[in-house]
């Protein structure tokens, strides 16, 4: 006689060897297996399974903690995302959510716990910024516990992170430019902020510039590199997007200052003869060698803005400043995009060009241009 097979959403409970109480569900011709230490649990578990499955929703078979999960996670995503990006993952991970909940079983993890934790992070002086970066961070990774059935649903999609106030941009006058450069005059990296403050470079992108990127002669920069920090050391990698791949032209203040760097670099380059390494880096140390950001910003950013007596703006700033002194001479918004290398124009218009008083003062004017007649 043929044995029956069991349909889908079946199942059944039994005791094995090691004294455990196991819940089969059938789910799709194959069988799933539930765990625990008496029959009535492993009854509610059936139940529970069989009401995920009538659901439409994946059957939940893990007892791994959210610790167990997150720390399996962290080894699979470390490999798809740029270094700098895997260590805030990490960060947010190993700092925040594993104290928090990380003993939680990751099936039984429930919207109020994820709450309960983002109200924590916020009593503990964690921005509202920061937990919704964390909040990001967290829903990738149970994203990807549901492509794994080890969830039935992303608890997070229920939980609403604070709201974060959008941070006002920072930027340097076009008096206070002119007071920073000639604090930098004569300064080994003065090229560098020259083309700062004239391109709206980023950081990375200055620091991983090659003279093979330059045609002085024609007033040519191609950004193609930037210098990043990998688990290996200091590397050059790829833009993320292409639209930071771009070309710039360059005024005369800043081909000026860069012959005039090269000059000198070549002078170091013969001091030291063949320990220079082969990097071909316009911006390099004394020894031919990257410079890091912390150097950059401890040794020599840091004490510029000190000598011209202005505030204490972060680098990043001066990009800002670069996007916002174009904007005020009625450079357009698309030439900007590509100049700062943005994807979309949006993101040019809500993050690095600001309504300067001058900006105020010419909308005022041409308001009473309007109501004049003029």
């Amino acid at each position: 006689m043929a044995t029956k097979r069991r349909g889908n959403g079946e199942g059944s409970v039994y005791q094995r060897n090691d004294g455990r109480w196991v819940a089969a569900v059938t789910i799709d011709g194959k069988q799933k297996f539930v765990y625990a230490k008496t029959r009535p649990a492993a009854q509610r578990r059936l139940r529970e399974a069989q009401r995920l499955h009538e659901d439409g929703l994946p059957v939940v078979t893990s007892r791994q903690s959210v610790t167990d999960y997150l720390t399996d996670w962290l080894k699979i995503v470390e490999s798809s995302v740029r270094y700098a990006t895997f260590i805030r993952y990490q960060e947010y991970v190993r700092l925040h959510i594993i104290p928090k909940i990380g003993r939680i079983r990751l099936a039984k993890l429930t919207p109020q716990q994820v709450q309960d934790m983002y109200a924590a992070c916020l009593s503990a002086g964690l921005s509202a910024q920061s937990v919704r970066h964390l909040h990001t961070v967290f829903h990738r990774a149970l994203r990807q516990a549901i492509q794994l059935d080890l969830v039935a649903r992303n608890v997070t999609d229920r939980v609403e992170p604070p709201r974060a106030e959008k941070a006002e941009m920072q930027t340097y006058s076009a008096v206070q430019v002119r007071a920073f450069l000639d604090a930098a005059r004569g300064d080994r990296l003065e090229a560098l902020y020259v083309l700062a403050v004239t391109t709206g470079m980023r950081q990375g992108e200055l620091l991983g510039l090659r003279w093979q990127d330059l045609d002085l002669e024609r007033r040519v920069l191609q950004v193609q590199v930037a210098m990043q920090r990998t688990k290996d050391g200091l590397q050059l990698a790829a833009p993320k997007t292409n639209a930071a791949r771009r070309k710039l032209i360059l005024g005369k203040a800043a081909v000026d200052a860069l012959r005039q760097h090269r000059a000198k670099q070549n002078a170091e380059r013969l001091q030291v003869g063949e320990r220079w390494p082969d990097w071909d880096l316009v911006f390099a140390n004394g020894v031919g060698k990257p410079i890091t950001a912390g150097h950059l910003l401890r040794r020599s950013y840091e004490p510029l803005l000190l000598r011209a007596n202005l505030p204490r703006l972060r680098f990043h700033c001066l990009r800002h400043t670069a996007g916002t002194l174009l904007a005020e001479k009625g450079v357009s918004i698309k030439v900007i995009q590509e100049t700062l290398g943005h994807t979309r124009s949006a993101v040019t218009l809500d993050y690095y060009v600001h309504a300067t008083e001058n900006m105020q003062k010419h909308a005022a004017q041409a308001m009473e241009d309007v109501l004049s007649g003029s």
